[in-house]
């Protein structure tokens, strides 16, 4: 081994001192650097990150859009509820018994499985019960303040109420228990409807519970869009109530559907599927007697018919639906003659009680036999073998012509989720004589409610065929108008003096053919009546009772669909059920609008 020499040690002395020396300076500059970074280059990086680490966000729901009715009647709204949660393990040992039995008292809820829940020690988070009221969630606020008792969280939150009930219950649809959008508008209209929701961050310690110091940022929640509807709750409120008061009388099995419209501008003034459901309760069956049958089932065969029945009663059978328009659809084999000019008012046709069409026999309804009748004779009384001729005439092209002319083979387009994609008719390479036949006086061929009203308002506006729709204006927050719907003409249909001609012939229906209790004293009044057999039904005697009513003619503006499905009363005749109720709201509804009465009432009575 070598030995250093004294100089040598003092040298290797001099450059440990010289490294160490170094060593500090080169870290100390380092250090200098980081805060250098930290204090000048990223103030606020790091800083966030810390706080990151002990914030806990909870959202602030968003309101949902509010809903109301051309006359600003409140249909739907957001109301403000709690949600109660809790985090178990941040629950003393001592508490979760008194805690269960204390809250499942309050909560209403079953105290075996909150007391479950609240048993799982590892557990941060469980649902006890969503969307209760102020009083609940005060309850259980002072429950817990006075037993010092942490992990019970009570969260706002908001839920989707209905302040009319079961008023339009079918055209509104319901949320789910997130709030988005299932059936009807709220389903449509989910985007716009919807809100942002917003955030308070605050301070947390390692357990979650609050830091005492002042740190909180708010982001507002943002609440949804407010639709204006083109529905007048006024004129529902009639339709409703004259269409309850039928479906009762007449004992209707497959329901009821009512529908106004505003011939001018395609607007839905009113529209109803009665019986209706309660879009605060839509799963609760609102048949009592299928209700009853769903309860006596078990299992799987329950939650099937359960499911079924609950589907039924959503439909909106105004435009889910299609049926045999029966004689109402004479008013579409009408205006077409006319159109053409294959047929006059004037012209004459026998009618002999029966008519064979290539070895089929068709029959008069209810056995008439009108013997000789005009063009216009024969749609007052609503002649079968009148209108078979009259159809000939026309011809199967220029029959499917204009069919699809009045919009007949496709949907309407309307605003509102479940309409039906297709109805069911002829083309005229499958048409042959017997079909056209069957098909001139509505029988045959299959379309949906709304389909039919919305041809025969273009057979009285003056030949345009509408754009139907429900929401007229939506608007945002803050007041501003996001959009106006504007009536829009699809096309011109049939020629105005065509249209002017078809006014006059159906008030003829009113004042002295098949629809003369559906006459309004003082007005105007057209109209047409249909009875038609349901040819895919089981029961052979099957009908559905229809009528649909114009007025004023002088300057055409509402028009009254009225269907009863399966009625089962003293007759099935349209006329006679179905009539009266579009009297009822025609009387009503036009001098609300300002639609003031002739001097003269043209003859008609209050039949």
């Amino acid at each position: 081994m070598r030995h250093l020499t004294p100089e040598q040690n003092r040298l290797m002395r001099r450059r440990a001192r010289v490294l160490a020396g170094g060593m500090a300076v080169l870290c100390f500059g380092g250090l200098l650097v980081r805060l250098f970074v930290l204090q000048l280059l990223d103030p606020g990086g790091y800083a966030a990150r810390a706080a990151d680490q002990q914030l806990r966000g909870a959202t602030l729901p968003a309101a949902r859009g509010e809903i109301f009715s051309a006359d600003g009647t409140l249909l739907a709204a957001s109301e403000t509820c709690w949600t109660i949660r809790a985090a178990p393990r941040e629950l003393e040992d001592a508490l979760v018994e008194p805690a269960a039995r204390a809250l499942s008292e309050i909560l209403e809820i079953d105290y075996q499985e909150t007391l479950e829940k609240l048993s799982q020690r590892s557990s941060n988070d469980c649902l006890l019960r969503r969307r209760v009221d102020q009083e609940m969630a005060d309850a259980v606020r002072s429950w817990c303040t006075e037993h010092n008792a942490q992990g019970i969280q009570i969260r706002q939150d908001t839920k989707r109420v209905y302040p009319q009930g079961d008023f339009l219950g079918g055209i509104l649809g319901f949320t789910d228990v997130d709030n988005a959008g299932l059936w009807g508008l709220e389903l449509e209209y989910n985007e716009e409807l919807t809100g942002q929701n917003g955030e308070i961050l605050t301070a947390k310690n390692a357990w979650g519970y609050d830091l005492p110091t002042h740190y909180q940022t708010l982001v507002e929640a943002i609440p949804g869009n407010t639709l204006t509807l083109t529905i007048d709750a006024n004129i529902q409120h009639w339709l409703e109530s004259a269409m309850d008061a039928a479906v009762r009388e007449h004992n209707v099995a497959q329901r009821g559907v009512g529908i106004v419209m505003d011939v001018q501008t395609g607007a839905i003034l009113a529209m109803t599927s009665q019986p209706d459901y309660d879009p605060n309760t839509p799963r609760q069956i609102i048949n009592e007697e299928i209700r009853a049958q769903v309860d006596a089932l078990t299992g799987e065969a329950r939650s099937a018919a359960l499911q079924e029945a609950q589907q039924t009663q959503w439909r909106n059978k105004a435009i889910s639906d299609l049926y045999e328009p029966g004689s109402v659809f004479k008013l579409v084999t009408a205006a077409a003659a006319l159109d053409t000019g294959v047929c006059t008012p004037q012209d004459t046709f026998v009618c002999a009680g029966k008519i064979n069409v290539a070895g089929t026999w068709f029959r008069c309804a209810n056995g008439h036999i009108h013997g000789l009748e005009t063009f216009a004779q024969g749609l007052a009384v609503s002649c079968n073998p009148c209108f078979i001729q009259i159809g000939a005439r026309l011809g199967k092209e220029n029959f499917c012509q204009y069919f699809e002319d009045f919009g007949l083979r496709e949907a309407t387009g309307i605003d509102l989720p479940g309409e039906i994609k297709r109805s069911e008719y002829y083309t005229a390479d499958r048409m042959g004589p017997v079909e056209l036949a069957s098909c001139s006086f509505g029988q045959s061929s299959k379309v949906s409610y709304l389909q039919m009203i919305t041809a025969v308002a273009a057979i009285v506006n003056g030949g345009r065929l509408m754009q139907p729709y429900v929401v007229q204006r939506i608007t945002a927050p803050d007041g501003t108008v996001l959009r106006e719907v504007e009536p829009t003409v699809k096309r011109q249909v049939i020629q105005e003096e065509t249209s002017a001609t078809m006014c006059d012939l159906i008030e003829a229906v009113i004042t002295d053919g098949t629809g003369q209790k559906a006459a309004v004293p003082g007005y105007r009044v057209g109209g047409k009546s249909g009875t038609s057999q349901k040819l895919d039904s089981d029961n052979e005697g099957a009908r559905i009772s229809s009528f649909v009513a114009v007025a004023p003619l002088d300057q055409p503006r509402l028009a009254v669909l009225v269907c009863l499905d399966e009625p089962h009363s003293w007759t099935t005749s349209g006329g006679t059920l179905s009539g009266p109720v579009c009297a009822e709201v025609l009387k009503k509804a036009l001098p609300y609008l300002g639609i003031e009465p002739q001097v003269e009432s043209a003859g008609q009575s209050d039949s």
